[in-house]
């Protein structure tokens, strides 16, 4: 039996703003990025009635959003923060509340703006210490933010399985090549091994290109009925399954937080609601911060069994021409960092047929978002079509 949500909606809008070293507020990227969506979807700002709204690290966004716009008879409106993972709520939310009738089309945006001009780019996101002693002990011994903590989980990956550096760099080789087609992309010039190891270390194992882009910019994502979409000025991209689930580290030695995350659970939620099987995803979107976020959710997903994500990805089947194409806009490696809305953003575009030389097969797309360190985790399956 089809469950009622598989295909009940579809994203019927995109709107993506400039990326990068752009200098302007994040509720400015924000507002832009809704009026694309609406302009990209063919709606009039009077239709829209939801708005969902996840601010990044600057958090600068908030529901005052909605008065900039102009947004005066909303039925939905809420602020959401799950980090990485808010993406794939804000749309699970909104095809909730699309499908049963609460509201007609649900704007999901995010934005952000942590560049700063003459500022460093690592000072983006390297934090305040803390305000006594304890809480600031992690920093006054190097270990502040995230890199640090998905470092040591790739370091336990390598040290449980053997996984090697080549294995990580070969992620961050293939969606560069996927870049090299993307004319958005903030980076698209090719890497070689050469390239990877001569790049400088951040925290070992990880080297630059281990790492994630800081963007400045904002996305945003349009939910309204199937039925709505298939008249609007876009080819529909249906939400066929989606699901979510979070966890964290409560010190267990049997369970192994730094290795298996809990998109385990949700992989086969999101898959189930969409009434398919993992051999029928054509192409994955997934939330990579890091070179190993890439091959641990591909390990949770269930691509290949736990442990062995390293000899998976090492013959280069994520890359274009690749059995398995995974991140085909260059991800948040290469391509801009709006968190999980970096993985949903281009599996619209795929979603589309709009993806140029870079269109890979788009059947059943599979999209992840990740926040914390392995602690927040939401899933989404996309399609062209829907389900029979």
């Amino acid at each position: 039996m089809t469950h009622p949500m598989n295909s009940a909606t579809a994203i019927c809008g995109l709107g993506i703003t400039e990326m990068g070293r752009v200098y302007r507020s994040a509720p400015d990227f924000a507002a832009e990025a809704v009026l694309l969506a609406l302009a990209d979807a063919g709606l009039d700002k009077s239709e829209l009635d939801g708005l969902l709204i996840n601010a990044g690290i600057t958090r600068e966004v908030d529901l005052q959003l909605h008065i900039s716009l102009g947004l005066t008879d909303l039925n939905q409106l809420s602020f959401i923060q799950g980090y990485g993972s808010s993406a794939g709520q804000m749309i699970q939310y909104a095809a909730m509340a699309v499908a049963n009738g609460l509201a007609n089309n649900v704007a999901c945006v995010f934005a952000d703006a942590p560049l700063r001009e003459g500022q460093r780019t690592g000072a983006s996101y390297s934090g305040g210490r803390g305000t006594d002693a304890l809480s600031s002990l992690h920093q006054l011994y190097g270990f502040a933010g995230a890199i640090p903590q998905f470092a040591m989980a790739a370091q336990r990956h390598m040290g449980l399985y053997g996984t090697t550096s080549e294995q990580l760099g070969q992620i961050a080789i293939s969606q560069r090549e996927w870049a090299a087609h993307n004319e958005h992309a903030t980076k698209r010039e090719p890497i070689n091994f050469d390239d990877y190891h001569a790049s400088p270390w951040v925290v070992e194992p990880f080297h630059v290109l281990d790492c994630c882009l800081v963007s400045n910019g904002g996305v945003c994502v349009i939910v309204t009925s199937a039925e709505r979409a298939r008249d609007m000025r876009q080819p529909p991209v249906y939400v066929r399954g989606f699901a979510q689930g979070h966890q964290h580290d409560t010190g267990r030695a049997d369970k192994d937080y730094a290795v298996r995350g809990p998109g385990v659970r949700c992989a086969p939620k999101a898959l189930e609601m969409a009434d398919a099987v993992l051999s029928d995803v054509t192409q994955c979107q997934l939330y990579d911060c890091y070179t190993y976020t890439v091959l641990d959710t591909l390990e949770d997903y269930g691509f290949c069994e736990k442990g062995e994500g390293g000899p998976f990805v090492e013959d280069g089947k994520l890359g274009p021409g690749g059995s398995l194409p995974t991140n085909t806009g260059g991800g948040e490696l290469s391509s801009y960092y709006m968190w999980g809305m970096t993985p949903v953003s281009e599996a619209v575009i795929q979603g589309r047929g709009h993806g140029g030389t870079r269109q890979a097969p788009n059947d059943l797309i599979i999209c992840s978002g990740n926040g914390g360190m392995l602690n927040y985790h939401s899933t989404l399956v996309l399609a062209p079509e829907a389900a029979a």
